[in-house]
């Protein structure tokens, strides 16, 4: 999942274009883009719309639930054949998923996606991200920051702890790596781009997006060259037909496992 498009669960229009936009997966939105007022209308509204779905879609199809017991009606509306998973808002511990997880029972597919929203979520990324059915994490940076205290700088260096926290997190649960923060400012995409090359070279694999435009970039950066490619392939190609002693790479730089890891990732 290079990209994942959130998407307003209670604008019928958005939705009804949300597969043309070329995202990875999509990110139905239940919490925090929809009104309080709303939220009992936007889960009918986007169950319908999920049941309409075709068996393949095209993309993955997750959903942000509420926080709480909010959240574990929406759960039970949209476990549906068509949703890959969902979005869990303000996750704090490890407790709240396993308690998602039993909801389950009948819909085996679905994964989860906490998303850590605090210090306190940070500091237990490790235990939520072994939680039942967990694929994955993510930051819900702008809650962090107010949560933290944080006001990044144009570097951002000042996420960097919470951003290295979670990779780590799902390196050490074996899951799959975490998902980037939005980025709210959708008309700069020079800094889109930027930023996004940041978290990838820290490790990130994919990133959210708050808008259609973001999802071209973000799709671009996470999408290895097609040199880098054909240097990885060649790489274990040369490491798998050696038979014993040191291998060297095409430039004379020793090739251990590691480095080999690192290049059947790239392909993968």
């Amino acid at each position: 999942m290079r990209s994942a498009l959130y998407v307003p669960g209670d604008q019928p229009a958005k939705l009804a274009k949300a597969l043309e936009r070329g995202a990875d997966a999509l990110i139905v939105d239940l919490e925090d883009a929809v009104a309080p007022a709303a939220k009992a209308r936007a889960r009918a509204e986007v169950a319908d719309w999920l049941r309409a779905l075709p068996a393949d879609p095209g993309c993955e199809i997750w959903v942000r639930i509420n926080p709480g017991e909010p959240g574990h009606a929406d759960l039970r509306a949209v476990a549906l054949p068509t949703v890959t998973g969902v979005c869990v808002a303000k996750t704090e511990s490890a407790a709240e998923l396993v308690a998602l997880a039993a909801l389950l029972d009948d819909a085996p597919w679905i994964g989860l996606c906490p998303l850590l929203e605090s210090g306190a979520a940070v500091l237990a990324a490790v235990e939520i991200a072994r939680a039942p059915r967990v694929r994955r994490l993510q930051l819900g940076e702008a809650d962090l920051r107010v949560d933290l205290g944080i006001e990044p700088g144009p570097d951002e260096r000042e996420l960097l702890w919470a951003r290295s926290q979670v990779v780590a997190a799902g390196a050490a649960a074996r899951i799959g790596p975490p998902l980037g923060a939005v980025s709210p400012d959708f008309r700069d995409l020079d800094r889109l781009r930027a930023s996004t090359e940041a978290l990838r070279r820290l490790g990130f694999r994919g990133r959210a997006c708050i808008h259609p435009a973001q999802v071209a970039v973000v799709n671009e950066v996470f999408t290895p060259a097609a040199e880098e490619v054909d240097r990885a392939r060649a790489l274990i190609a040369r490491f798998e037909a050696a038979e014993a002693g040191v291998v060297l790479d095409e430039a004379g730089r020793m090739v251990d496992e590691a480095v080999v890891r690192q290049a059947r990732r790239l392909l993968s």
